[in-house]
């Protein structure tokens, strides 16, 4: 492994060492800034949100920018251990691949930049942003896609374990939270008063009954329920966290409304239902024969590997939903995403490494999908 691999991979075992939950990621992003002023970067900036800014300057005042970003959030609380394991060719951790090393191949990219004194026309900006994950609802993304808007080349968002991936295609989210609430009551003295928790199941039943297309794939799922207060106790209140995805705008708010249309059903006397949207990710796509996504194609194969274009909710759902460049890319392999068992492989680091330095080193070369020349 060459020196800019094994300090890359030991930067990211530092940076997953650090908890950062979604809305907790100070600390992390303290850290990164911290490095990114080590590296003699300017500016090095932080927002009200606590996204992370560092500026490597071009060398043509009038080239366009390119961001390259990673998120610093992960899914774990902070009572999981964060504990390395590291074997042949392999490292484990919670967090280690979605997405400490995507953060770091920040890092990776800007070293290997200055090894190989490699000077570009515009200047990179290296973002490392919160509120990726769960229900941050890409809030830290959506700020970097305002402080820039249309003047980057593009938005490349980096990912720790989709290597040989080129998502173009923003995957449509909407999530709810629903609750119900009841006068509840003791189990014997009061029974036959309503109980949340019986009409919430009952709701919940009725709504994974409902039949999402399968063309344009559309999905549906509960992915916590909660409520009551003990086992003698008629429940005054249960709720569920409900998530909708599709690779269709239409066919997700059509689905939206079904759901929305059930909850209201639901409602009678004694008995208050509430739907919260608490996420929408917006759906957005570039064609697959824009030039970013051919070059994107073209770097993953100029390194043997080939490469598939997928559709995803990733960063890039901002930048793709206002029509802008944008390419989710990853580092390298892994598996056990979202859980205390993800890993990464070490190996296709390399590959993962050298398809990013690549894909921004030629992307200046590109016309955007208006026919204006990049820079």
């Amino acid at each position: 492994m060459s020196d800019v691999l094994s300090r890359l991979v030991d930067l990211a075992v530092q940076i997953q060492q650090i908890p950062a939950p979604t809305f907790h990621e100070a600390e992390r992003a303290a850290f990164v800034r911290a490095r990114f002023e080590a590296e003699g970067l300017h500016p090095v900036e932080s927002d009200r949100l606590g996204n992370v800014y560092a500026c490597l300057n071009g060398t043509r005042r009038a080239a366009q920018p390119l961001v390259v970003s990673a998120h610093l959030d992960t899914v774990f609380p902070l009572s999981v251990t964060l504990a390395i394991q590291r074997e042949a060719g392999r490292l484990a951790g919670p967090g280690i691949g979605d997405n400490a090393v995507g953060v770091a191949g920040l890092f990776g990219l800007l070293w290997e930049l200055r090894r190989r004194r490699l000077r570009l026309p515009g200047d990179l900006w290296l973002v490392a942003n919160v509120c990726e994950e769960g229900l941050g609802d890409l809030r830290g993304m959506r700020a970097v896609v305002e402080r820039f808007g249309e003047r980057p080349l593009a938005y490349l968002v980096l990912e720790g374990m989709a290597l040989g991936q080129v998502y173009h295609r923003g995957l449509g989210v909407r999530r709810y939270r629903v609750v119900v609430r009841t006068a509840g009551g003791h189990s014997w003295i009061d029974y036959g008063n309503p109980s949340a928790v019986h009409e919430l199941t009952a709701l919940a039943t009725r709504l994974t009954a409902l039949k999402p297309p399968t063309e344009p794939r559309t999905t549906l799922n509960i992915g916590v329920i909660a409520g009551g207060t003990s086992v003698n106790t008629i429940a005054a209140e249960a709720s569920l966290e409900l998530d909708l995805r599709s690779e269709s705008p239409a066919a997700l708010q059509a689905l939206a409304e079904r759901v929305e249309a059930l909850c209201a059903a639901a409602r009678r006397p004694g008995v208050a239902v509430e739907a919260e949207t608490i996420g929408a990710r917006p759906a957005g796509e570039i064609p697959a024969l824009h030039p970013l996504v051919r070059l994107a194609q073209e770097t993953l194969r100029g390194l043997d590997l080939e490469p598939r274009l997928n559709i995803g909710s990733t960063d890039a759902n901002l930048p793709l939903s206002r029509g802008l460049p944008a390419v989710t890319i990853g580092l390298t392999t892994g598996g056990g995403a979202h859980t205390v068992h993800e890993y990464i492989h070490l190996p296709p680091l390399e590959k993962g490494l050298e398809q990013l330095i690549r894909l921004v080193e030629r992307i200046w070369t590109l016309q955007d999908g208006q026919g204006r020349q990049a820079g």
